[in-house]
């Protein structure tokens, strides 16, 4: 990505003190203001400005210009950057997000749109009156369900609440019902995500995160940001705190954090030694096996010790049914 500016124009819920609480931007641009300055998207918004009494908020049209390397300076600027990254404008990794929680208050998500924390029994009171049914509580959090404002292409999403805003899932991405994907966080192609996805985290095309599977979001010491190549497995209930390359499979139930210690079997090929092997056998700490590609980590059912071992030149494959066409 060249572009370092963004550019949106949305449509804001300010509560009545002055708080923003979420802007929506049907169509952010990465880059300067379009000459035209979205006209026709500006007359539609424009008809959704104005009060609502109820929640003791008003809607008001914003434009916001922002630099992508330097940290958000406004609850604007932060939604913004959450809107490129669903929207697929930017990768996860590449944007500055530093204290981005900061810019983010804490809101009470209906099924009404966006409510303020503060004194909102009264409002829950008021709603019922006007709307004359109950109102559903989605949530209190700072991170809206994404599909609210963004719904990618060529996606499944089994769950609403558990994909937060500012998630990057490429085409062909299933989420299931039990997983979670964080903002900052997602699938570089088509992948299936039944685990825990943590802020900052990417998958590969052909990789799935089995049920009850959890990453770090970043690792420990000198480790980068988890990430798994492609045709990856975590099996069910496993976790990983390293990155890995392409063709690895963490065995189901098996945790790697970056401590780990690690036998590294006979010729493994993942170590970096003038024959490009560790004596036979080693032991290492996991950080030290970062990237590696085509291993399979698993514990020896008799010793109980974590153990490495390389691939057959079997691939991973995933079910195209799992899949959208």
């Amino acid at each position: 990505m060249s572009t370092r500016t963004a550019w949106g124009l949305g449509l804001a819920t300010v509560t009545d003190d002055g708080q923003t609480l979420d802007v929506w931007y049907p169509e952010p641009v990465l880059g300067d203001k379009p000459a035209d300055g979205m006209a026709d998207l500006l007359a539609e918004l424009s008809q959704i400005e104005g009060p609502d009494a109820t929640r003791a908020v008003h809607r008001s049209v914003v434009q916001v210009a922002i630099d992508l390397d330097t940290p958000p300076q406004s609850t604007a600027d932060a939604y913004l950057r959450l809107h490129l990254l669903s929207h697929r404008l930017v990768l996860p990794n590449t944007i500055n997000l530093e204290s981005l929680h900061s810019r983010m208050p804490n809101v009470v998500w209906t099924t009404e749109g966006p409510a303020a924390p503060e004194g909102f029994e009264a409002t829950r009171r008021r709603l019922r009156i006007d709307r004359g049914y109950p109102i559903h509580v989605l949530s209190v959090d700072r991170f809206p369900p994404m599909v609210n404002y963004v719904a990618p292409s060529n996606v499944r999403i089994a769950e609403a609440t558990k994909v937060r805003l500012g998630a990057y899932l490429a085409p062909g991405t299933t989420v299931a019902a039990s997983a979670f994907v964080d903002y900052n966080a997602g699938t570089l192609g088509a992948a299936m995500i039944e685990g825990r996805l943590s802020r900052g985290v990417t998958v590969g095309e052909g990789s799935d995160i089995g049920g009850g599977a959890s990453t770090f979001g970043v690792g420990t010491g000198t480790q980068t940001t988890v990430a798994l190549g492609e045709r990856c497995l975590m099996g069910a209930n496993s976790g990983l705190g390293i990155p890995l390359g392409d063709d690895c499979i963490v065995e189901a139930g098996l945790y790697v954090t970056p401590g780990t210690k690690v036998t590294v079997l006979p010729n493994a090929g993942v170590a970096p030694g003038e024959d490009g092997h560790f004596a036979d056998p080693a032991i290492v700490s996991a950080k030290d096996l970062a990237g590696v590609s085509n291993v399979t980590f698993r514990r020896n059912s008799q010793t109980g010790r974590v153990e490495v071992l390389p691939r057959s030149d079997s691939k991973i494959t995933l079910d195209p049914a799992a899949f959208l066409g």
